[in-house]
């Protein structure tokens, strides 16, 4: 489990746009890096389209990922 007082603790998530489902969440340590691509498009702070996975990254090591928004993408845009 991740540190106490992680940012997503108690945030509730729905599985699509407009849908009151709410998503089972579970906060784990990361061990694999995984790629992803997303849309950057957000309405009012939420992002509107989900991640999409792409390959696992056995190149790189936990402690060289970047946290999400920190990375070259996050630079460039």
């Amino acid at each position: 489990m991740p540190a106490p007082g992680h940012r997503f603790e108690r945030v509730r998530f729905t599985s699509t746009w407009g849908s009151r489902d709410v998503l089972d969440v579970v906060l784990v340590r990361p061990d694999v890096v995984a790629e992803v691509s997303a849309d950057r498009a957000c309405d009012l702070g939420v992002f509107r389209h989900s991640m999409r996975f792409q390959r696992i990254r056995l190149d790189v090591t936990t402690r060289d990922a970047q946290p999400f928004g920190q990375g070259p993408a996050a630079a460039a845009g």
